[in-house]
């Protein structure tokens, strides 16, 4: 029996409350929970605890902004996940394996190395048009060839090899090796500024979902239910697809491609609150933040005095977790 939504969305935001005060706790120097919850209660509650003050610029400036970026990010990417799945009606399908993530990656590298737009765009607007681009790519190749899987790997391929050639050809050895890191997922360099804009992306994202989720109920079923129900299916369909795409734009122009979470986490909701999509879309997103606040973390501490993109820590993880999903859904055939 499936447990109610309440009871995952308190233990998903226990568990994220926990992760987050280790995120704020561990890292190359170690800084004791009371002066984290200290720092905490100055900054947002005017309280007046003495603590220091290099280890409350830390905490503050670097580590706290660090974990808000991850939190909105495997929100973001899990409920992009939920979204796609839903959509096209097949439960393998993410940001990541569509070419949505590839796509936003050239995009953001296309704007930051080779200089597209002149300085007029932002890498997010860069990431925003190559993420649309890529999925449209995608999406033209799939109705032509009938295999929506092959044709995202394709398109994925396609704008790595992309982003791999303008990177070659149009930056410095220090330069490359910056943005290849940054590629495979990198929280190193986020700041405030970062996240006033993924927690807004982030929240907007969410909301049109659960406003949809009547609709996403209806496409789990096919377009023809969508239909009897009186659901715009383009309309909806752009709308739902924009919104992806933008949630993964945002989040790659900052932190570059992480796979996984859009593929696994929105497995994990659907074992936990089923397939209804009132509840799976918060319990998705609450389930993408820990994952991603607690693979931030692993990518800190597993190599001392290195950190390791978080894309590497995710895939390790998220990969062995699907191999698992496809074998126990093979076994319920």
């Amino acid at each position: 029996m499936l447990p109610g939504l309440y009871p995952v969305i308190f233990s998903a935001l226990v568990i994220l409350l926990a992760a987050v005060s280790l995120a704020l706790s561990i890292g190359e120097s170690p800084i004791p929970l009371s002066t984290v919850y200290k720092t905490l209660a100055n900054k947002l509650l005017g309280a007046n605890y003495l603590v220091d003050t290099i280890d409350a610029g830390i905490l503050w400036e670097y580590r706290l902004s660090r974990a808000v970026i991850a939190l909105c990010c495997g929100a973001a990417l899990a409920v992009s996940g939920v979204v796609l799945q839903s959509l096209l009606r097949n439960v393998l399908v993410d940001p990541y394996i569509l070419g949505i993530s590839a796509g936003a990656s050239a995009g953001a590298v296309a704007v930051a190395i080779v200089g597209v737009g002149a300085g007029a765009l932002s890498m997010s607007a860069g990431a925003f048009a190559g993420a649309l681009l890529a999925f449209a790519l995608v999406m033209l190749l799939s109705r032509m060839t009938g295999q929506v899987i092959l044709a995202g790997i394709a398109g994925a391929q396609l704008f790595h090899a992309l982003s791999a050639l303008m990177i070659a050809k149009s930056a410095d050895a220090e330069a490359a090796r910056g943005i290849m890191f940054w590629l495979l997922g990198n929280l190193s360099g986020v700041r405030w500024e970062n996240a006033w804009l993924a927690a807004p992306a982030t929240l907007v994202g969410l909301l049109v979902a659960l406003y949809y989720a009547r609709a996403l109920d209806a496409f789990t079923f096919g377009e023809e239910s969508a239909q009897s129900l009186g659901i715009s299916v383009v309309r909806v369909r752009l709308i739902l697809i924009f919104v992806t795409a933008m949630l993964t734009a945002v989040m790659v122009s900052m932190v570059g491609s992480i796979g996984f979470v859009g593929l696994v986490i929105p497995h994990a909701a659907r074992y936990l609150v089923g397939i209804r999509h009132r509840r799976l879309i918060p319990a998705a997103a609450l389930l993408g933040a820990v994952f991603l606040v607690i693979a931030d973390l692993i990518s800190r501490i597993v190599i001392s005095g290195q950190v390791l993109p978080i894309g590497v820590v995710t895939a390790l993880i998220g990969a062995p977790a699907f191999a698992l999903i496809l074998i126990q859904g093979a076994k319920n055939r």
